[in-house]
């Protein structure tokens, strides 16, 4: 199992998307496998990070937004990569961490075997420092270390020896790439091809990153191909939330070292950008392909939701999801390769530090902690959220008002 996770990759940014970025690679594993079109994570990265872990909502740990150095999950919260092991599997991470930096909250103690990356967000691509002057937060095995060369080679590369060195034993490998996160610094490579295409130079970068994470992704199915592995590999593929609109590149950041970044991510058709509870923020793009055991080709409309991974890849692996009671997503594995299989209802939440949002059926109310606003969308029918029917449907707001307080109960 390989679950690659993209950092701040919009709706609008992969080719499959109709985007100006190429995508080749994402854009054939999508076309041979099935897309999660209707597909929900975090409007940040911390919580989406341990939302998947932990197959629950990052607010019962209190993740609300990105981390810094701790965090109240413990690694006996990590069940998704604890559980896999159980079953046999080998685990490693290859990348970004961001579920805290000391050292008992690194990946070797959360279920991991092996471990390679940066544990703090938001680092330079080629210095690997983190934001905040000469902080040092690459690693491996959970031990600082200094690398040369791109972070986006880094990763792949080091996800490459993770299959190659495989042997028999299954394994499941969490790919999660720096690009096309701020600040961004891509070759001429990777830039030139979109002289012409694109007129603004950050977006230009942006769809550099995404093209150079693009081909990593090539590399690691040709790793699988060269090892034997392909047929038996189960990819999944998501971003951690949506697009962010700019970056204004504070002197305090990076040595002043970067730029502001004008235009970054495209989440177009949706409404908001990373950090906004409107489907721009956490409606990403995602698929699961395996040949053979999905089918190709197929749109699922259904929402899905970042906490289903941890039944959903039990199963997959053999196991039964009904040993992790504490899981809040669903077993996808059924309805996914079914045509008329639908999902059964259940109650979607979010909360980040300035707002909450739910969803149960088509209807999706969001809470705005700052004024107590309160909207309220039929996401099937109004997609792009341009109608608030609050106001018409006083009883349905209440009732998920209900459900958000009772989602909420169980926060930290």
């Amino acid at each position: 199992m390989i679950f690659i996770m993209a950092d701040d990759l919009g709706w609008a940014d992969v080719g499959y998307h109709e985007s100006d970025i190429r995508t080749p690679h994402l854009d054939r594993l999508a076309a041979e496998g099935v897309q999660l079109n209707r597909h929900y994570v975090y409007p940040t990265c911390s919580p989406t990070r341990v939302a998947l872990l932990s197959g629950r909502f990052p607010s019962r740990f209190g993740v609300l937004s990105p981390l810094g150095s701790t965090t109240q999950m413990r690694g006996e919260d990590a069940l998704l990569p604890l559980r896999l092991r159980q079953l046999g599997y080998s685990t490693h991470i290859s990348g970004k961490w961001h579920i805290g930096e000391t050292p008992e909250h690194r990946p070797l103690g959360y279920g991991f075997d092996t471990s390679y990356g940066y544990l703090r967000g938001q680092i330079d691509p080629y210095t690997h420092r983190y934001k905040l002057g000469n902080h040092v937060t690459f690693h491996r095995n959970d031990v600082f270390v200094e690398e040369r060369g791109h972070v986006t080679d880094l990763i792949t590369d080091e996800a490459v020896r993770v299959i190659e060195s495989a042997g028999e034993r299954p394994f499941f490998l969490y790919v999660a790439h720096h690009s096309p996160h701020f600040p961004l610094n891509e070759s001429p490579k990777w830039i030139d091809p979109y002289n012409d295409a694109i007129d603004g130079i950050w977006r230009r970068h942006f769809a550099a990153a995404v093209t150079h994470l693009d081909d990593g992704v090539g590399q690691i199915v040709a790793a699988l191909e060269r090892a034997g592995l392909r047929d038996n590999t189960l990819i999944v593929f998501s971003s951690d939330n949506g697009g962010q609109r700019n970056w204004t590149a504070p002197e305090s950041q990076y040595n002043g070292r970067y730029r502001p970044h004008e235009t970054l991510g495209n989440n177009r058709p949706l409404r908001g950008w990373k950090g906004d509870l409107y489907e721009g923020g956490i409606r990403v793009p995602a698929f699961v392909n395996w040949p053979g055991h999905v089918p190709a080709g197929r749109v699922f409309d259904q929402p899905t939701h970042v906490v289903d991974f941890l039944p959903t890849l039990l199963q997959a692996a053999g196991g039964d999801p009904a040993d992790v009671p504490v899981a809040e997503g669903i077993d996808l594995w059924s309805a996914v390769g079914e045509e008329s299989a639908e999902l059964p209802e259940r109650v979607l939440y979010w909360k980040t530090p300035s707002g909450s949002a739910v969803r149960e059926g088509d209807w999706k109310l969001i809470r705005h902690d700052r004024d107590q606003q309160t909207e309220l969308f039929d996401v099937a029918g109004d997609p792009l959220e341009e109608h608030d029917l609050a106001g018409e449907q006083p009883q349905r707001v209440e009732t998920l008002v209900g459900l958000l307080h009772q989602m909420a109960e169980n926060d930290q």
